[in-house]
């Protein structure tokens, strides 16, 4: 079941990257996007709009202002351009009344 949350929130996603021991690494370049309920995609950069709290965890807000299902991603790639893979997810935003 995907996470819920309210229309007005403020929700904080997260991305991490991992190797094979579990050992956290940043990606040379870290990209982000999101579609809204409606389809709209927003593109996302580092230090721009993503923010990299420790090594390998990278988080971004999205100011959830419709309700329906949002989708969100962030993608790595290594200094020679080779893709590091992506985090993807979504989540539902709601309304009470």
């Amino acid at each position: 079941m995907a996470d819920e949350f309210q229309v007005g929130d403020l929700v904080r996603v997260t991305g991490t990257w991992t190797d094979e021991n579990g050992i956290a690494y940043g990606p040379n370049t870290v990209l982000g996007q999101y579609k809204d309920p409606s389809g709209n995609v927003s593109d996302l950069v580092v230090p721009t709009h993503i923010s990299n709290p420790s090594t390998g965890v990278y988080t971004y807000d999205i100011d959830v202002d419709e309700a329906g299902t949002w989708l969100y991603r962030f993608y790595g790639q290594s200094g020679t351009g080779g893709s590091l893979g992506a985090n993807e997810s979504y989540f539902e935003a709601i309304t009470n009344f």
